[in-house]
């Protein structure tokens, strides 16, 4: 396997992020265990691992968003909400919910894998 496909597969399989500990979380200095490495290959790596998994958590979280807007400003909905509504409730301007909106119908529309 060439170092390439090695990154590649490593990028496909994000590191898995887990919830810190409270006690630890509210340390400062305390960062998923990061500062405790002390090799720095090692500490490259892990760093890169969670870099990863925080860039496909947020896309996912994003995609999430977008469906929920779009569900929330249906308007088959009795009680759907306006765009301005979903901007408000997700602390976003009215013209970013819009997208937002229009992107989650496009993923609920969007044929099923």
């Amino acid at each position: 396997m060439t170092q390439s496909e090695r990154n590649e597969r490593q990028r496909l399989r994000p590191a898995p992020l887990l919830f810190e500990p409270s006690q630890a979380a509210a340390d400062p200095e305390h960062f998923f265990d990061l500062e405790s490495l002390e090799d720095p290959r090692e500490l490259l790596a892990r760093a890169t691992e969670l870099t990863q998994a925080f860039r496909a958590a947020t896309d996912r979280s994003v995609e999430f968003q977008a469906m929920a807007a779009a569900q929330l400003a249906d308007p088959r909905r009795f009680d759907r909400l306006t765009p301005a509504d979903v901007a408000e409730r997700a602390e976003w301007t009215e013209d970013y919910a819009k997208k937002m909106i229009e992107f989650g119908r496009s993923l609920l529309d969007a044929p099923r894998a």
